[in-house]
């Protein structure tokens, strides 16, 4: 097997894995026009009385359903319905119900009135049903895994170490799996949601909590009420063993719901909820304008969060322990983005998935928000620049409007460029108009359309109004246009006329939708002169545009993009004592880290290597940790410059992540002087430098390491140091380790780290003789052969197949283990699985 791992180490180095699958072939949507729902009825108030049936995994549902018209006369009323069983419908006049007609399609359900109704009258129908998601074909997509609205999770508790919870999910489309309603973004209306659960649960759903009424059954019988109106998409259900800690913010409830072995760091995890609704309240002008807020994590969830209005539902990888905490709440930004949704999505909601921007571009935009006011300039800056690269990633998004009428499925709205494009876009725009007319403008927009949906238009008309602007060319561009500046910039200084040329020259790439377009840019260019610095505003406007400014004494520096806020791709023609200045005195986060990348590639300067030396002491700790990561330190002298210097930020930095990657780094230098100090820090309270001390201590001494990672096993494990400490065992071959071992690679995400880990988890399949065992590790292997991006599977499949489990399948008949041989063989025919 050592051959077949050392064959297989080169076939996967060469393998890369792609950020995304391929886009499908199938262009017929482009001719589709997505139109905002035609509103026939409007929806005004939703009662519904709900049991939940654990073994079945169904609902048991009575339904209220008041509406009217919307503007013309009706008969008819048609709800989404998916997949139920309809026991009956009514119509509700008074106390008295009298049946009506309808038909059923397994999708809607379509209701013959009793007569024509005018959009004065309202009217009140009640269905009684039974909801079956799990019976329900579903699909999903890649922000949203899966459409089937009511998720019963480990409902027969057969899984020992998984809560046993109800949650539900309604974006974009799916409360009508679990509730009849008008399922689209344009409806609203009130709720009250009555829920009989089992007594020992806690639940969670929109609005106040108004009664409970404990059963003989063993259940309760919970009421909640949400009297200002809500789109369908956003009520939800939760129901588990929490416990919830209780936080105010003005005298309204906030509360966080997490499994009970994390109550004692609920706090840490969400405890500045308050503050940011403070913060977010004051920039808007507009208070927090529901009557509580509260959050639940939730297992096997199949997004990332969801802000259902007052209650918003998180994954459960929200959960971390207090040592993980130590590094700092890695999800902070997730609870700024979802609250921020309160106001943008819920107060005021998109009015069809074209526009989805006014929903998203903001809650993502929150992030830059919320770290400039709480972490600083330079971590605002980090946030957004982070949401340029994210966007750049996929080749795919310049080719698309960030409000898009032509799509294949709604579900691709939920991309980088409603996102992260959309909220830099905010981000620009706010710095053209400053920020009193900006946030002035969110708050006319908020204060005109609260309890409505809307569209993009409407949110530029509230900035024309502010503004007193013409802003149809930056909407045209920016939200119905696609893609975003390509530039190249030089600088041409002529010292005997004592100028400098500034040549912007812009490219949008090949794409169809973006080639020959020029972008209408509002610029600031700064020259510096040590430190003083002149600006100069500037547009523009064509495909080549040529600045030029006067000087006295020859500029150190010509900053284009000053504020560093553009969202673009480009090449800046400057010399590497322009970027050093720019370093050291224009100093904005993405100043330095242009700087940061121009000395990284230069590493044979002296100045170069000056500059980094300083960057890894930079002010902001990202930057620090980046300047580390950058460093070459297959360059000798390189090695031994910074040497010291990582030494010293590995024992000292304030920052917990800052110090493990200078440990990682220093784990490279296989120096046995650093072996106690590498023992030491395998204690430290941060799995991050845990365990990065854990692997690079066995660069030196591979038996003193698997001896601390027995040792460490005993105690919990998260992160980095579960994953050394899976490494240790793998690469030891430790069969007493196993269904650990198995399990924890199981779990691991699809990344390098899984892959480099791969032919030593396969090593150990030989020596295991236990037939689950070889089972439960062949199944991981092969879920990360069916796992890798759809475009890639093929060529990955026959990789693993021929030099994995052909070879041990080969290796288990010979050793006479037919039935472990017989199992791997059986793998290799569904090879195709899932293509």
């Amino acid at each position: 097997m050592k051959t077949v791992q050392i064959l297989l180490f080169i076939l996967l180095a060469s393998f890369t894995l792609s950020a995304q699958d391929e886009e499908p072939k199938n262009d017929s949507w482009k001719s589709v026009y997505q139109a905002t729902a035609t509103k026939i009825n409007d929806l005004v108030h939703t009662k519904i009385d709900v049991k939940f049936d654990y073994d079945k995994s169904y609902l048991y549902g009575k339904a209220w359903i008041t509406l009217k018209p919307h503007f013309y006369s009706t008969d008819s009323l048609s709800l989404d319905a998916k997949g139920m069983d309809i026991h009956k419908v009514d119509l509700i006049k008074g106390n008295s119900k009298s049946p009506l007609k309808y038909d059923y399609d397994g999708l809607v359900l379509k209701i013959h009135l009793d007569k024509q109704y005018k959009n004065n009258e309202n009217y009140t129908v009640f269905i009684d049903y039974t909801s079956k998601p799990n019976e329900l074909k579903h699909g999903g997509s890649k922000a949203i895994t899966d459409d089937k609205g009511l998720y019963f999770i480990n409902p027969h508790g057969e899984e020992k170490d998984k809560p046993i919870q109800v949650w539900t999910q309604g974006e974009t489309q799916s409360t009508s799996v679990w509730c009849p309603t008008i399922d689209q973004p344009n409806q609203k209306c009130t709720q009250e949601f009555i829920m009989t659960v089992p007594a020992k649960y806690v639940s969670l759903s929109n609005g106040k909590l108004i009664s409970q009424k404990n059963n003989t059954d063993g259940t309760r019988t919970d009421t909640w009420k949400m009297d200002l109106p809500n789109a369908p998409y956003l009520f939800f259900m939760g129901i588990g063993d929490y416990a919830v800690i209780k936080d105010f913010y003005k005298g309204k409830e906030v509360n966080y719901y997490v499994e009970k072995e994390y109550a004692s760091v609920a706090r840490k995890i969400f405890g500045l909820t308050p503050e940011m609704m403070g913060f977010y309240s004051r920039i808007l002008g507009v208070e927090f304008p529901w009557v509580k807020y509260s959050q639940m994590t939730a297992r096997d969830y199949v997004s990332g969060a969801m802000e259902n209005t007052t209650a918003t539902l998180h994954s459960d990888i929200l959960q971390q322990d207090a040592r993980q905490l130590t590094d700092g709440n890695a999800y902070e930004e997730y609870v700024a983005h979802e609250l921020f949704h309160q106001w943008f999505g819920d107060l005021v909601t998109t009015e069809s998935w074209s526009n989805l921007t006014v929903n998203e571009s903001f809650a993502d935009f929150s992030e830059t928000l919320w770290n400039e006011y709480k972490h600083g300039k330079d971590a605002g800056d980090a946030a957004n620049f982070k949401g340029i690269e994210k966007y750049l990633r996929d080749e795919s998004n310049p080719s698309k409007n960030l409000v898009r009428f032509h799509y294949a499925d709604r579900e691709d709205m939920f991309d980088m460029v409603s996102y992260s494009k959309g909220g830099r876009i905010l981000n620009m725009l706010r710095n053209y108009v400053g920020d009193s007319a900006f946030f002035k403008s969110l708050n006319l927009y908020l204060t005109t359309n609260k309890f409505k949906s809307a569209e993009a238009q409407q949110l530029r008309l509230a900035f024309e109004e502010i503004t007193g602007q013409d802003l149809n060319w930056y909407w045209n561009q920016w939200y119905y246009g696609a893609g975003h500046p390509i530039l190249n910039i030089n600088y041409v200084y002529d010292d005997a006329a004592k100028k400098v040329n500034v040549i912007i020259h812009q490219s949008q790439g090949d794409s169809s939708e973006t080639a020959n377009k020029a972008f209408r840019l509002p610029l600031a260019i700064d020259v510096y002169n040590g430190a003083n610095k002149v600006r100069h505003k500037v547009w523009v406007n064509n495909a080549t545009d040529t600045f030029t400014f006067s000087y006295t004494t020859k500029p150190d520096l010509v900053n284009v993009d000053g504020d560093k806020i553009l969202l673009c791709e480009k090449t800046d023609n400057k010399t590497l004592d322009n970027f050093i200045h720019q370093y050291k005195y224009a100093g904005l986060y993405l100043d330095r880290k242009e700087a940061i990348d121009f000395c990284a590639a230069k590493q044979d300067d002296p100045k170069a290597i000056d500059l980094l030396k300083v960057a890894v002491k930079d002010r902001y700790h990202e930057l620090r940790q980046y300047a580390l990561s950058a460093l070459d330190l297959e360059k000798k002298n390189v090695k031994e410059i910074f040497e010291p210097i990582i030494f010293d930020l590995a024992k000292n930095d304030p920052y917990k992540l800052v110090r493990a990657e200078a440990i990682e780094l220093l784990g490279t230098y296989k120096n046995a002087a650093y072996k106690d100090f590498f023992i030491q820090a395998v204690s430290d309270s941060s799995y991050s430098v845990a365990g990065n001390a854990l692997e690079a201590l066995s660069n030196i001494d591979e038996n003193e390491s698997y001896s601390l990672a027995l040792k460490v096993s005993k105690q919990p494990m998260k992160g980095d140091l579960l994953s050394a400490v899976i490494d240790a065992f793998i690469k030891a071959g430790d069969q007493s380790q196993f269904d650990l071992i198995a399990t924890e690679y199981d779990k691991m995400p699809l990344s390098q780290k899984k892959m480099d880990n791969l032919p030593y988890f396969a090593a150990m399949l030989l020596k295991i003789q236990n037939t689950e065992q070889v089972k439960k590790g062949i199944d991981a292997i092969v879920k990360v052969r069916n796992t890798v991006p759809k475009s890639q599977r093929e060529e990955f499949a026959v990789l693993i197949n021929d030099n994995i489990l052909k070879p041990i399948a080969e290796r288990k008949k010979a050793a006479g283990l037919k039935d472990q041989s017989d199992y791997i063989t059986s793998k290799l025919t569904d090879a195709k699985k899932g293509f």
